[in-house]
């Protein structure tokens, strides 16, 4: 009894500073409970006119969404069911409403709701407040200093740096054409995509390609995109706080101390080979100018530049969403070819046609997108529009013929959304489109790509589409008259 007496009577003299640090933090537990709640009354309110899949009070749809490469069939079995948009909890107090129709996504493309605050200050811890992420007249300025680093003029030298680097991937490939042994595709073609955005982009001969071992900088990106994702599943980890103390959140910040330093190294480079040029018609006398030039040299109309970490913002943003969104790209059209050699072979025989002997492509050369609206968070699901049944005739089923222009002006304008629509689609989709094009019709020139039966790729929802048991196919050499 005495112990106990003691205990009460120390708990009793705390020093004062203590209780009054105690109620402080139980006020502010209060306070943010109660904001939470006020933000779950505002999101069912404005999801109460559409119906969507049960959710558990706690978890949401979080358990039905795990990373087991089933979920998006899950997605899609739902959209049967909720043809335009339906609800989706990931906990208690956060709601996306997923859109996957073209009619709702156009008026979300088209209206002026700021993007979304929630999701978005993820990624920005990792790549800054660059075009991305980036809102109002912060981005606007951005978006015109940088749109000049698009121009036709400055893309069409990138053609012969992007046939280069893919036909390095493709030596690589050679040893696998000679068996029957099948690959995995991906990582390849990642490293070879990070070596284009190095060339093409910031004029630098990383070599990248022929390094042994798994690239640093891509294991990190795919690192960091897939602790992004979970974050978003996982309720708990919305909290910064609870996310940075966590072995997750270390790993976190492990994996972004290697992208930074591979965009400090890309940067510091430049900065020395431009230290007694800042002018950019004098550069372009020398090389191509590049996106970085362009970024490093850009001016508004107060003759303002970019600050330091507005830059490093960008480049660490277009480091990311020129190397993996392609490298997925790329990935998945060479490996749907190999599963449907009818569409291989007419596309092979264009390419043959059309560069008749030659290795040039100057004659051939011709993204989650979320806001903020009433309590919930706004989710334009490309995955899901571009398998809306209501809009697609069979759309699980591989066809290209269907982008032939009499059978696309029978659909809605925003039914197909690769690169988003309206005045923040992605001003780099000309260069993506470009890569795409090049790599594909060399890759398809020199092999045969055939499916591999055994090793179906299992969709997983990252930053960008991934696989997660990578992508197989098997190659065999092209003969030709």
């Amino acid at each position: 009894m005495e112990s106990a007496a003691e205990l009460v009577k120390s708990h009793l003299c705390w020093p004062p500073t203590l209780h009054v640090l105690a109620l402080l933090g139980l006020a502010a537990a209060g306070y943010a409970f109660t904001g939470l709640l006020a933000q779950r009354r505002a999101a069912l309110r404005g999801v109460e006119s559409f119906p969507g899949p049960p959710a558990h009070w706690l978890f949401g749809n979080a358990k039905q969404l795990k990373q087991d490469g089933k979920a998006f069939d899950r997605t899609l079995k739902w959209g049967e069911s909720y043809p335009y948009a339906f609800p989706l909890w990931f906990g208690p107090f956060i709601c996306l409403f997923n859109i996957h129709h073209p009619d709702y996504v156009k008026t979300l493309f088209e209206s002026t709701v700021p993007k979304d605050t929630f999701i978005f200050s993820f990624l920005e811890q990792w790549i800054g407040e660059g075009l991305l992420v980036s809102q109002g007249q912060k981005w606007f300025r951005h978006r015109r200093l940088l749109t000049p680093g698009f121009h036709f003029d400055v893309l069409k030298p990138y053609i012969n740096l992007m046939s280069d680097s893919t036909k390095t991937m493709l030596d690589k490939l050679e040893k696998y054409a000679s068996g029957n042994e099948s690959f995995e595709l991906f990582e390849p073609v990642s490293l070879m995509s990070l070596d284009t955005i190095l060339k093409c982009a910031f004029s630098d001969n990383s070599n990248c390609q022929a390094e042994s071992g798994r690239n640093t900088y891509i294991q990190a990106v795919y690192d960091l995109s897939n602790l992004i994702s979970l974050r978003l599943r996982m309720f708990p980890y919305h909290s910064d706080f609870l996310f940075y103390i966590s072995p997750h959140g270390f790993r976190f910040r492990k994996a972004r101390r290697v992208a930074y330093r591979h965009t400090v190294e890309v940067l510091r480079k430049r900065k020395e080979a431009l230290k007694e040029e800042n002018e950019l018609d004098r550069i372009g006398a020398k090389r191509n100018l590049d996106f970085l030039d362009i970024l490093l040299l850009a001016r508004d109309e107060k003759q303002q530049g970019l600050a330091d970490e507005d830059i490093r913002a960008e480049v660490d943003t277009f480091m990311f969403e020129g190397h993996d969104t392609t490298a997925s790209g790329l990935s998945f059209i060479l490996y749907s070819l190999a599963c449907h050699p009818e569409h291989q072979k007419l596309c092979r025989e264009e390419i043959l046609q059309t560069l008749d002997g030659k290795d040039t492509f100057m004659s051939v050369i011709k993204h989650l997108i979320l806001f903020s609206f009433a309590g919930c968070h706004l989710l334009a699901s490309v995955f899901g529009i571009h398998r809306n049944a209501a809009i697609w005739e069979n759309p699980h089923v591989f066809d290209p013929l269907r982008f032939l222009p009499e059978n696309v002006s029978k659909r809605p304008p925003h039914a197909f959304v690769p690169f988003g629509a309206g005045p923040r689609n992605c001003i780099g989709q000309n260069f993506a489109m470009n890569e795409l094009k090049v790599a594909t019709a060399l890759t398809l020139k020199r092999y045969q790509l055939i499916e591999d039966p055994t090793q179906k790729p299992k969709l997983i929802g990252r930053v960008v589409l991934h696989s997660i048991n990578g992508i197989h196919i098997k190659i065999k050499p092209v003969h030709t008259n």
